[in-house]
């Protein structure tokens, strides 16, 4: 236990960070049939950037605290990052809310695996179960449009592309691992953000469209949402160790549910209702291989 240990208001900042995310989310999710893909994530970058330069001043990390010596590999999480957001984004318009964010769910799992290539780390029963358990709750997700007279075609490119987001981000995560090595959290947020809002940018001459007042108060939502969403996380971190407050994850999932529920009027998949204990469990199983090998060290 550290001076900082906080193990209630951990909790309380990650189930805030939770209830962010989700409202980021909605934003998106209402704004997609009508806004370009990369105008999402441009206005969901520039102004998260907003909050997290605050953040990163009140803490006299800005500028100073941007300084380093690994460009290339900011570059790189910067990339997969910004990537993933785009197939994350592209995915929740096409599917529902509580399904995109079960699918992103993955990415932990992913990461676990990635490690064995990457890092070195050892191939453990518990990653490969992990896995097991993860994509066959995908299995069972995606099966009623495979088993269907007609599939629906955007559905499963959204579930395909939401694999490849969970894919991307666990690659990031990879990069963030690394990084945390030597570089400061903020730093670390800051050129994501940036690379995401770069990478955004590079789409206007594909066309983007004048937003309306609600569109633009919806678009400029997603920013602010992700923004203090990165912050409320980063802090929660900050005042109790990752293995107090990993269970409160799994509580997030619970906002875009509602969200389905109540904002967008989708009830939820019997499908759905399967697959939720099969990839939480996967991501569960991937985690709890830390604490048995952190004894045996």
């Amino acid at each position: 236990m550290t001076g900082t240990d906080k193990p209630g208001l951990a909790i309380g900042l990650r189930i805030l960070s939770g209830v962010l995310f989700a409202g980021m989310l909605v934003c998106v999710k209402a704004v997609s049939a009508d806004v370009p893909l990369g105008e999402i994530v441009f206005y969901r970058s520039a102004f998260a950037l907003i909050p997290l330069v605050v953040f990163l001043w009140i803490r006299r990390e800005f500028p100073g605290g941007l300084a380093t010596k690994r460009p290339v590999a900011h570059l790189l999480r910067a990339s997969f990052g910004a990537l993933a957001m785009f197939a994350s984004f592209a995915a929740i318009a096409r599917l529902n809310v509580a399904e995109a964010t079960l699918i992103a769910q993955l990415s932990p799992i992913l990461m676990a695996l990635a490690a064995v290539v990457f890092l070195s780390e050892r191939l453990t029963r518990w990653r490969v179960g992990g896995l097991a358990l993860g994509f066959a709750g995908v299995v069972i997700l995606v099966w009623p449009e495979l088993g269907g007279r007609a599939p629906d075609a955007a559905r499963l490119a959204g579930f395909a592309i939401g694999l490849l987001g969970a894919a991307l981000t666990a690659f990031a995560l990879i990069m963030v691992r690394s990084l945390n090595r030597t570089e400061s959290p903020g730093a670390i947020a800051f050129y994501f953000a940036l690379a995401s809002m770069i990478g955004g940018l590079l789409t206007l001459p594909w066309g983007w469209i004048t937003p309306d007042i609600w569109t633009l108060t919806l678009l400029i939502g997603a920013g602010l949402f992700g923004g203090f969403a990165h912050i409320a996380m980063t802090l929660a971190f900050r005042y109790a160790e990752a293995s107090r407050i990993a269970p409160f994850e799994y509580v997030a999932l619970l906002w875009p549910v509602l969200a389905d529920l109540l904002i967008f009027n989708v009830a939820l998949s019997t499908s759905f209702l399967f697959a939720l204990p099969l990839v939480l469990g996967g991501a569960a199983l991937a985690a709890a291989e830390k604490g048995p090998r952190t004894r045996k060290a």
